[in-house]
């Protein structure tokens, strides 16, 4: 799974990016154009302020997928018993890690949109960006493991 995800990794910012074209075109009254095979969106068209953002391989979420997965794979070898809850934690906290990923870039295109080009997108992807991958990490961590290593209902 892990592999994939790193040899896939082109076509899952494509995917990424086109899921932020589509938010993006719901929440904006301007133009927006996702050029996929760039894994970039451009949106602001038709205002005075277009403006582009390319999804590069260190903005993905799959950066925060893969610990996941890695750790999901060592605690199945360890108690292969949890296979079954250990899948649908990554299910969730995959699901999570992409949303948050998602809310990134679209606070960033709010800010770019509020505070102009250079400060909005500074404050966007440096500060703004930086904490909400941390936090929205950290949680989606601990969210898998506790859906991971909980018992049963039927063992409470």
């Amino acid at each position: 799974m892990a592999a994939a995800l790193i040899i896939a990794n082109r076509a899952f910012r494509t995917a990424e990016m086109a899921l932020a074209a589509g938010f993006i075109r719901l929440t904006s009254s301007s133009g927006v154009y996702l050029a996929a095979e760039r894994q970039s969106v451009y949106f602001g068209l038709g205002t005075d302020q277009p403006f582009g953002l390319q999804m590069s391989p260190e903005c993905t979420s799959a950066f925060l997928l893969l610990p996941l997965i890695l750790v999901g794979a060592v605690m199945v070898a360890l108690r292969p018993h949890i296979a079954t809850r250990v899948l649908i934690g990554l299910a969730v906290a995959g699901a999570a890690v992409i949303a948050v990923n998602q809310v990134r870039i679209l606070g960033l295109v709010g800010l770019v949109d509020w505070l102009g080009t250079d400060r909005g997108y500074y404050w966007g992807h440096t500060l703004l960006g930086s904490m909400i991958s941390i936090i929205g990490g950290a949680l989606a961590l601990v969210l898998f493991v506790w859906l991971s290593t909980r018992q049963p209902r039927s063992q409470r």
